[in-house]
């Protein structure tokens, strides 16, 4: 390649970058999913069943393995939260939320969390979104945001690497 290819390159326009809320981003988040999950647990492969985090001062974080694959493996995390109406003996769960991991592609993925919510925040997150993009951006987001709070928290699954 010559010189002046190199300096002609420089000044094109990038096309690849993402708009924002665009297909492309949606995968950067993802991405983003993925490393994040890999602060709570360096590899999903390595896990079967349910496990526990336990955390001075915050709830239990339970992790359940659903479904695995050769190439992807699918979980739920959720909060275990003490039920207000019966205090001690009942727990609710949230957000509920199912992710699939997919491997080689470095990728999460959150698929569905529960239907309903009692915190406000989490329904103002759901409402107002009609297009698929967006409902997988609504999810995403809230994935991205609770797995960087969990691990502030000092929530870790087996096998856990170190926080950045």
């Amino acid at each position: 390649m010559s010189h002046a290819s190199i300096v002609a390159d420089s000044t094109l326009l990038a096309t690849w970058r993402a708009r924002p809320r665009s297909f492309v981003a949606l995968m950067g988040l993802y991405e983003s999913n993925y490393t994040r999950l890999g602060w709570l647990v360096r590899d999903v492969r390595d896990l079967e069943g349910e496990h526990r985090s336990v955390v001075k001062g915050d709830c239990e974080l339970v992790l359940t393995v659903t479904d695995r694959g050769p190439y992807t493996a699918t979980f739920t995390l959720t909060y275990r939260l003490p039920d207000r109406e019966a205090p001690g003996v009942a727990f609710a769960s949230a957000p509920d939320m199912s992710v699939r991991v997919y491997h080689d592609a470095r990728l999460a993925e959150a698929l569905g969390w529960a239907p309903v919510h009692e915190h406000e925040a989490l329904r103002q997150l759901r409402s107002g979104v009609e297009r698929e993009l967006d409902q997988r951006w609504a999810r995403n987001t809230m994935l991205n945001k609770w797995l960087e709070y969990c691990v502030e928290r000092g929530h870790r699954f087996p096998q856990a690497v170190a926080s950045p």
